[in-house]
């Protein structure tokens, strides 16, 4: 009697058998969405490491580095490599998966998800969302006229402030000159 696959690679034989074999095999679009924006800022991360390490390391010409320290960053810069082009395969996975999971939907056209206001009015929710546009707009045709008062207020109590300041300016250059 052979052992089956997974009791040879250290899982109980009946871990994944049924309903829970399907599950484990089924991952959600979205949960797959997360894995690869996870998976995108560690490629990010993992680049600007390499970036790092780039600019700090230098040629071996012998002047300013010994070779025990550019072997080691070369090391490390191999390793980081090897690590990028693991989540680059990891990438390619989940975004193939996706595609997967999403090839049967029907795709929606751009067009159909903005949303706009409809002339003719005759449906009962387009009079509750025209009305309540009617109103925002009439709402922010009263903000900008109040600013536009307050802007016409600022720059009148702005002349009267440069005013009292020339005639300040002059009264102490009278009483100066007094003196």
């Amino acid at each position: 009697m052979s052992t089956p696959p997974l009791a040879a690679a250290g899982m109980p034989p009946g871990a994944f058998t049924g309903p829970q074999a399907q599950a484990a095999r089924e991952v959600n679009t979205a949960s797959l969405c997360r894995i690869g924006q996870e998976t995108v800022q560690d490629i990010v991360y993992r680049t600007m490491e390499i970036f790092q390490l780039l600019r700090n390391m230098q040629l071996p010409n012998g002047v300013t580095y010994h070779t025990g320290t550019y072997q080691d960053r070369l090391g490390k810069l191999q390793d980081h490599l090897r690590q990028l082009s693991i989540l680059f395969r990891k990438l390619r996975l989940v975004y193939d998966k996706c595609n997967e999971n999403c090839a049967g939907l029907d795709p929606i056209p751009i067009e159909q998800l903005i949303p706009y206001v409809e002339e003719d009015g005759s449906k009962n929710d387009d009079r509750g969302a025209s009305g309540q546009l009617r109103f925002a707009s009439e709402e922010r045709r009263e903000i900008a006229e109040v600013n536009k008062k307050l802007k016409q207020k600022n720059q009148q109590l702005k002349q009267i402030m440069d005013q009292l300041r020339n005639l300040i300016w002059d009264i102490n250059a009278m009483l100066a000159m007094r003196n």
